[in-house]
């Protein structure tokens, strides 16, 4: 494997399970730095153990944090700059999925917590972040949206909205930042296994939920779940110097959910 992330410092949220896991993992053994944050400080050591299996001599810090205050980033931001010198690269990838009920049923304290963490913590990450790349004059930033930013999501009312709203922070901040040499990505996952998934799955059928997949993903055109490590793949490319050109803009990664329905 090429060593893209050699001698760069990785910055990832929501690095406790699932995305950022996968994603972590991948760039760490690719030579990365990485300073890991999440709410769970579980999760983050379970991060950090995957890390030491495939590449045992990767510097990595730990940082609880709630992406949703403001206080806590720009604890997370200072924290990784304070120890590395600098963010090269930064996968904004926290969120939840929240409850799942009719637009008219959907509380508005679950709207609202759904779109603290989902959007508001993606707009905090971004806001101190890209101050740090501005003046390094470089980096890349890949956001965590959703094939639910593109399209309808039935049932997630919040979910859906927030994951708009990284679309278009996506978009925006590329445009404002790209003369800087930071470049502004997202994707659009669809239906990846990962914790958050399985969630929602039970959600739907407590009893079944394994079924409740099935039926699920028989509507995809390739008919399975993604992994995380698929998507993994992706966000280390679009970390990586290699997809300094891409800007502003959303890349699905779905099996094709999004172009069939």
């Amino acid at each position: 494997m090429t060593a893209r992330f050699s001698d760069k410092i990785v910055l990832i949220t929501g690095a406790g399970s699932g995305l950022g896991r996968a994603a972590a993992t991948r760039v760490a053994g690719e030579g990365a730095s990485l300073a890991l944050v999440d709410v769970s400080e579980t999760g983050l050591a379970g991060t950090a153990e995957a890390i030491a299996e495939v590449a045992s001599d990767t510097k990595v810090i730990q940082i609880v944090a709630d992406v949703a205050d403001e206080d806590a980033v720009r604890g997370y931001v200072a924290r990784t700059v304070e120890t590395f010198g600098r963010i090269d690269a930064f996968f904004n990838n926290a969120g939840i999925e929240g409850k799942q009920d009719l637009t008219q049923d959907f509380g508005t304290d679950e709207f609202d917590k759904v779109l603290s963490i989902n959007l508001r913590g993606v707009f905090l990450g971004l806001k101190h972040v890209l101050a740090v790349m501005k003046e390094q004059g470089s980096g890349s930033v890949v956001n965590t949206a959703s094939v639910g930013g593109i399209r309808g999501v039935g049932n997630q009312s919040g979910y859906a909205a927030a994951k708009h709203g990284v679309v278009g922070l996506t978009r925006n901040s590329g445009i404002e930042y790209g003369q800087y040499g930071v470049s502004v990505k997202a994707i659009a996952p669809g239906a990846i296994m990962t914790p958050m998934v399985e969630g929602s799955l039970k959600q739907l059928d407590p009893e079944n939920w394994e079924e409740a997949g099935r039926q699920f993903v028989s509507v995809n055109p390739m008919k399975r779940f993604g992994r995380p490590e698929e998507v993994g793949h992706l966000v280390a490319f679009l970390l990586s110097d290699e997809s300094s050109f891409i800007n502003a803009t959303v890349i699905p990664i779905d099996g094709g959910q999004s172009e069939k329905y």
